[in-house]
């Protein structure tokens, strides 16, 4: 949102625009009261209260508000002496409501959490099936031995800062036409720790951890797939100076298996058949991901067939029960033939009616088939 659609001021306030000082006064208070955050969790009154906030600051000062009523630009109004001059609209809404609410810069009282780590693990698909438990080893922070986080010498202990009294924040208070407001920030001395070291620990230099490699166990659960991220909850960076650790996100990547097309939690697998054996039906050994198991073709089985093995597909990650598998049948045509096999195959044709013109190139099969004949 820019400050070209905040629209008419007078109108945000809700007063004529030779309302006098005490009537925008008047009229900012009541709205204030209604829409401040404080009192109404509604997200969009806190919208609201923003503008407002932003029409008061420069319908209350007489040489923005000159500037508004001569440009009709609140842009413009703001640059007039305005405090925010050089920032743009969202940072006005942003000090406006800090300022009005005493929440000014973001609080920060002991120890700093560390940072969140990302790591990618490659998994087969049967580990992605049933589950795994893979090891994974990185170097990130970790919390200093010698002095056990805390970044000081060992014998000597962290001291309470003296500018923020171990607050870990710097409090001011000011007066506004809502009585007084308080803002908080960060303490320049401590960055926010409430405490200061005399003598940092020489093994981590007062951060209170240091860079080693940690391996991880990683329990995957069963029917991931390929994109799952799992997140393993204090097993990130160590936070500075005993700080609590980040989280480790542990992106799954299932490597492809040449035996199985994976949708879901169904599986597709082929086999390759003759044409004896479609014809006449068998029964072959097919893989699922567990063991072999005996498939029954049936007679006069057509290619692109497809069989369907309910439960021996991928455990469901929620919920009970496997996907299926679905077995396509390939019925292969021989490419090269014998004799005696091109004289069956003529006896058989002849059998069913079936008319035989080998290509201009292949009329030596014709021959060898009605030598059979003869």
């Amino acid at each position: 949102m820019g400050m070209a659609d905040l629209g008419d001021l007078y109108e945000i306030l809700g007063v004529p625009r030779g309302a006098s000082v005490e009537e925008i006064k008047r009229a900012y208070r009541q709205l204030a009261r209604e829409l401040h955050p404080d009192t109404n969790p509604d997200p969009a009154a806190e919208e609201r209260f923003k503008q407002v906030s932003v029409a008061y600051e420069i319908l209350s000062d007489p040489e923005r508000r000159a500037n508004y009523d001569a440009y009709g630009d609140p842009q413009m109004a703001a640059g007039g002496g305005s405090p925010f001059e050089g920032g743009g609209f969202g940072d006005i809404f942003d000090m406006l409501f800090n300022q009005m609410s005493g929440q000014q810069g973001a609080r920060r009282r002991g120890p700093v959490a560390g940072q969140d780590i990302e790591t990618t693990l490659s998994l087969t698909l049967v580990e992605a099936a049933f589950g795994a438990a893979k090891d994974v080893s990185l170097r990130l922070p970790v919390r200093c031995s010698t002095c056990e986080g805390s970044g000081a010498e060992p014998g000597t202990t962290p001291e309470t800062c003296a500018e923020c009294q171990g607050a870990g924040e710097v409090r001011r208070v000011r007066q506004t036409i809502m009585g007084q407001m308080v803002t908080a920030t960060p303490c320049p001395r401590c960055q926010g720790l409430g405490q200061t070291i005399a003598s940092p620990c020489a093994s981590c230099r007062g951060d209170g951890r240091v860079t080693e490699e940690r391996t991880f166990t990683v329990e995957v659960p069963h029917g991931v797939e390929s994109g799952t991220t799992l997140r393993l909850t204090d097993r990130g960076a160590a936070g500075p100076r005993g700080g609590p650790s980040g989280s480790l996100f542990v992106h799954l990547s299932v490597a492809p298996d040449p035996r199985f097309e994976r949708e879901g939690d169904d599986l597709h697998t082929m086999v390759h058949v003759g044409v004896a054996q479609a014809a006449l039906g068998t029964v072959l050994d097919v893989e699922n991901l567990e063991e072999s198991v005996k498939v029954s073709i049936e007679p006069g089985t057509q290619a692109g067939a497809i069989l369907r093995r309910r439960g021996e597909g991928v455990p469901h990650l929620r919920g009970r029960g496997n996907g299926d598998l679905y077995v396509h049948v390939q019925v292969d045509t021989p490419l090269e033939l014998t004799d005696r096999e091109v004289e069956l195959l003529g006896e058989l044709a002849q059998l069913r009616g079936e008319h035989l013109e080998p290509p201009e190139e292949h009329h030596g099969i014709l021959s060898k088939i009605k030598s059979a004949f003869s």
